[in-house]
C-alpha cells in the first residue's frame, strides 16, 4: 500500500490520498483491476471519495489543479440541509475538508465547475 498525504488550507484539516494496490491473480493477468484510489479524512481516516468519485475539470492534467472536485455523496451533511453553498466537514470528526457552491465555482486551472463539490488539498507530501 503507498501512501500519500494532501492538507486541506491553513486550518489543518485534511485529506489523505491513499493508493490500494489489488491483489495479482497468477492465473490472468489481463484481468487484473486497477489500483482503488480512496481520499480519507487525516484526522479520523474515514473515507470521503474514490477515485470513481472525482470530476476532472478540463484542464486538470496540465494544471495540476490545487482542489479536487467530486460528485455528490451522501455524507455531505450540511448539503442535505438545504444550505445553498457551506463548508464540506467530515462525518466522522467535524474536520473541514472542502466546501460545496450549488451555483459552481472555479477551479484553480481556470474550469468552471457546476455545481461545485470541491475538497481542498497542497501538493503531494511524500
Amino acid at each position: 500500500m503507498t501512501e500519500f498525504h494532501m492538507e486541506v488550507e491553513s486550518s489543518k484539516p485534511v485529506i489523505e490520498l491513499q493508493v490500494e494496490e489489488a491483489e495479482t491473480n497468477s492465473s490472468s493477468q489481463e484481468s487484473l483491476p486497477e489500483p482503488q484510489v480512496m481520499y480519507r479524512c487525516r484526522k479520523c481516516r474515514r473515507i470521503v471519495a474514490i477515485e470513481d468519485n472525482i470530476k476532472r475539470s478540463g484542464n486538470y492534467w496540465v494544471f495540476q489543479c490545487s482542489s479536487i472536485f467530486v460528485q455528490l455523496m451522501k455524507w455531505m451533511q450540511t448539503i442535505h440541509d438545504g444550505f445553498v453553498e457551506e463548508k464540506l466537514l467530515c462525518l466522522g470528526c467535524n474536520a473541514r475538508l472542502g466546501y460545496f457552491n450549488w451555483a459552481g465555482m472555479q477551479c484553480s486551472c481556470g474550469a468552471w465547475v457546476n455545481p461545485a463539490f470541491q475538497l481542498h488539498k497542497e501538493p503531494i507530501k511524500l
